[in-house]
């Protein structure tokens, strides 16, 4: 759980994108209490002068997470931490680890991220 002594883990997101920045909300919602998770979209000013490790390119393809101990996780493979972040859904987690469900996640949200356009707010 976050505190003044650990800073929370920061969920960078696409929010230009309706779904992303409607999933980005929901989680931020359910997210635990006491400062555990902040969300910034991709293209703010904050994110950039935070993360500047992070590309703008980076950003394009998937949604980050940076944890309190600098790490970044993209993609499928930032679900499970953000699920261990959401009361009720912790059990997710757990279930993401079992063989083969990485590879076929992974697949399953590349293929979302590629086509959220598309899918959802047709800029383009």
């Amino acid at each position: 759980m976050g505190s003044a002594l650990a800073p929370p883990a920061a969920l960078i997101y696409d929010g230009e994108c309706a779904r992303c920045r409607a999933g980005a909300l929901w989680i931020m919602r359910l997210a635990l209490s006491g400062g555990a998770l902040e969300i910034l979209p991709w293209r703010a000013a904050p994110r950039r002068e935070r993360f500047p490790q992070i590309s703008e390119a980076m950003c394009a393809t998937a949604m980050r997470i940076v944890l309190p101990d600098g790490r970044v996780l993209a993609g499928a493979d930032a679900v499970p931490e953000l699920l261990r972040r959401i009361r009720g859904l912790r059990w997710l987690a757990a279930g993401l680890a079992i063989p083969g469900t990485g590879l076929l996640a992974r697949r399953l949200y590349g293929w979302i991220a590629r086509n959220r356009w598309r899918l959802c707010c047709d800029r383009r």
